[in-house]
């Protein structure tokens, strides 16, 4: 973002810190201390887009969560044995039942966890939270949990945006953010590394970059794992998602990353293989991630890592005059067998638009340059990405990158756009809270597609996306490979009603399955997208998730209450679109 000050008027955004132990210090994003807020440029083509005027934001129009959490309507319903039961287990300090605490375990970051937070709605709570330590107390909190019929759910890092954390049936939940967070083996002749599902993104790549100085190691290592969520979202959570990063292109995704898992579940441990390639049947490790808790609770993973190589990066970017050309150009790129960039990242004409503000290209000679050589506004569109690996292999991949993109008519854009980017990679989402403080929401959705179905996708979930009047809506393509690729949504309109944006958000993912899009790539499932899941996958084939809960879950304890469809009841499912068979 730009530093430089407002010349007209400048809004009401909301610079200091959420006090401790209130409302916003759960809902906002990440970092106290750290603020977003637009530019003057994105300001003015908000109110334009929006058709809002500065008297709109002069004050907040939506509750900024200032005052303490306190909930005299919502009191822990856990009876004294098992609380008991619990301190037992853990210790008396890391089992509470305070207010705060349970809300902060309660709901995740999608556009409506965080407006019934504003607005202090109250759906779902646990009865108690806990805070285990070690593989051998979780088992036994499985355990308790199966055998006296109590749901239990796990929070990771908080980042889901399918309520896939949201306990709505109380009960127990394990917040694995204060003790179950620790490496516990470095394997540098096998390239792995093995730790707690608690651990978080940063913790996880400190340690791998200080691998020399912690473990003895000849290099550092990556794990090549960065989602946008990467600052405050767990492993675990990563895994039990099926979840990507934005580099997976190149590293893949993390079911391509995890080597081995390790489960609490009703029915015991369940130890997954850890080579890295068998023909011993299904692939048991590939069962079990996906399962989002509903099979037991993930307690260590051991990961793959890489070398970390950052001084063999290659950053690039490129302008190409429209979709249809952008779509053809990066189908060669993936297709042409010389390697894959880490980052690959296309934006369709309004996000390129919206980039262009955002990451102040706006403000370089490469603006007039753009317009002077016929890459006219709202049909260019912006690519961008890095490479990985070897020196001589990233720099073979960004050669053949720049030749095809040259061929497809691309202008250049040098390193500045994508360094521009990276800046902005992580915290970007800081940006929501500064809007949602005068009822602007924006937020996300993406699916699978194959080339062959992706203009026809995009075309078709945009067009239900703008049927919300006075709204922002951008694309882009990232996560990919030969065969597609995942399109990438995002809204931002004016609206601060959690109904209105449950209803908004079904058109969307009512949209997606229509297309016949996978309806997620890697946000996983959860309890929002979950009614939309059988229709996708088809009856016969969901017939084997369900034989799998009955197996390791049979009395439905683990993360209740419609987490991927498992226990929804069949008027609550969706089903607008039998999948298609494309062999």
């Amino acid at each position: 973002m730009s530093n430089k000050p407002y010349k007209g008027f400048e809004p009401k955004w909301l610079l200091t810190p959420a006090p401790a132990g209130s409302y916003r210090s759960i809902f906002r994003w990440g970092d106290p201390e750290f603020f977003k807020y637009p530019k003057e440029s994105l300001y003015k083509m908000m109110k334009e887009t929006f058709q809002m005027t500065d008297e709109d934001f002069r004050d907040y129009t939506d509750d900024i969560g200032f005052d303490q959490v306190a909930l005299p309507n919502h009191p822990s319903r856990i009876a004294p044995e098992h609380l008991e039961a619990l301190k037992r287990i853990v210790g008396e300090e890391f089992v509470t039942t305070g207010d705060y605490e349970r809300l902060s375990v309660a709901y995740g970051c999608t556009g409506y966890d965080l407006l019934r937070l504003r607005h202090k709605q109250i759906d779902s709570l646990p009865d108690v939270v806990v805070y285990p330590d070690t593989t051998e107390q979780v088992e036994e909190l499985v355990l308790y949990a199966s055998q006296h019929k109590l749901p239990l759910y796990v929070y990771g890092g908080g980042s889901s945006v399918t309520r896939g954390v949201e306990p709505t049936k109380g009960g127990i939940s394990l917040d694995m953010r204060k003790r179950f967070n620790k490496i516990l083996s470095f394997n540098e002749v096998d390239q792995t590394i093995t730790v707690q599902a608690g651990l978080s993104g940063p913790m996880l790549e400190e340690a791998l970059q200080d691998a020399p100085h912690r473990f003895g190691a000849k290099r550092q290592y990556t794990c090549g794992h960065f989602p946008q969520s990467f600052e405050y979202s767990s492993v675990g959570g990563w895994v039990v998602t099926r979840g990507a990063g934005q580099n997976s292109t190149y590293y893949g995704t993390i079911a391509d990353i995890v080597l081995s898992q390790k489960y609490a579940t009703p029915i015991g441990r369940i130890v997954t293989p850890h080579y890295p390639r068998e023909a011993t049947g299904p692939d048991l490790n590939q069962i079990m991630m996906g399962s989002e808790g509903t099979f037991g609770v993930l307690t260590e993973v051991t990961l793959k890592v890489f070398r970390w190589q950052p001084e063999n990066r290659k950053r690039f970017s490129y302008m190409f005059r429209d979709w249809e050309t952008a779509m053809a150009a990066a189908r060669e790129m993936m297709q042409c067998e010389c390697g894959y960039s880490s980052v690959f990242r296309l934006s369709d004409p309004e996000e390129t638009h919206l980039m262009l503000k955002l990451y102040n290209v706006d403000e370089t000679p490469l603006a007039p340059l753009l317009d002077k050589l016929g890459y006219k506004d709202m049909e260019r569109c912006m690519f961008l990405g890095f490479t990985d690996g070897e020196k001589g292999f990233s720099q073979n991949v960004a050669r053949n990158i720049h030749r095809i993109a040259r061929r497809f008519g691309a202008m250049p854009m040098t390193g500045y756009v994508t360094r521009s980017w990276e800046k902005g990679r992580f915290n970007d989402p800081y940006l929501r809270d500064t809007l949602m403080d005068f009822s602007v929401i924006t937020d996300t959705l993406e699916c699978s597609v194959n080339w062959s179905n992706m203009a026809q996708v995009h075309r078709d979930v945009r067009a239900v996306c703008h049927a919300l009047p006075n709204t922002i809506v951008t694309t882009h393509m990232s996560h990919c490979y030969p065969q597609g690729a995942n399109l990438y949504f995002i809204f931002i309109t004016r609206m601060n009603d959690a109904a209105e944006f449950k209803r908004y958000h079904t058109t969307i993912l009512d949209a997606i399955q229509r297309s016949g899009a996978a309806i997620s790539h890697h946000h996983g499932i959860g309890k929002m997208f979950a009614p939309w899941l059988e229709g996708y996958i088809g009856e016969k084939e969901y017939g084997v998730f369900r034989a799998l809960k009955d197996y390791f879950d049979p009395d439905y304890t683990m993360n209740p209450g419609g987490t991927i469809g498992l226990d929804l009841k069949p008027e609550e499912k969706k089903r607008l679109n039998e999948r298609k068979d494309y062999r």
